[in-house]
């Protein structure tokens, strides 16, 4: 990761979608074993603007906040994970433990975090509602999460297993 937190690429992208009047929602997350909830969740943040932009914590970041046993999938795969899906217009990691420097320079129109952050707490909130922006609470798709995910598989159940 290099000390700018945009590359060159996004820095382009950001400049031609802001110049064609479209908006722009940005959100983040470790989107470690991606599956339903997270599709759902990145699907309903592309519907709050014309381009959806994803934070993708790092490796090394994921270790600090979520423990030396996370992430299952390193970030390379996860980054190539997030392009794929067609709701998802950039990807762009970063090591800091919150994506505050990444919101700033993004300085995106809508800013959006899963149900289980209420608005209040929201690292950016503040700069992006002085920039005339709004944040979104999005609620998240009941029965999925990594964590439980993963317990399921350590502990040898299925998905069809009770």
């Amino acid at each position: 990761m290099s000390d700018e937190p945009l590359p060159a690429a996004l820095r382009a992208a950001l400049g031609r979608w802001r110049a064609a009047g479209e908006t722009i929602a940005f959100t983040n997350g470790v989107f470690d074993l991606l599956h339903r909830g997270h599709v759902d969740y990145l699907e309903e943040a592309a519907a709050l603007a014309d381009r959806l932009v994803v934070g993708l914590n790092s490796d090394a970041s994921v270790r600090r906040l979520k423990g030396p046993e996370r992430p299952v999938v390193p970030e390379a795969e996860r980054l190539a994970l997030l392009e794929a899906l067609g709701c998802v217009d950039a990807v762009v990691g970063f090591d800091d433990d919150t994506p505050e420097t990444l919101i700033r320079a993004v300085e995106p129109d809508v800013l959006v975090k899963g149900g289980d952050w209420p608005v209040e707490r929201i690292v950016g909130r503040e700069f992006v509602e002085r920039r005339g922006g709004r944040v979104v609470s999005v609620p998240l798709t009941e029965g999925f999460g990594t964590s439980a995910l993963i317990e399921r598989i350590r502990a040898g159940k299925s998905a069809l297993d009770p």
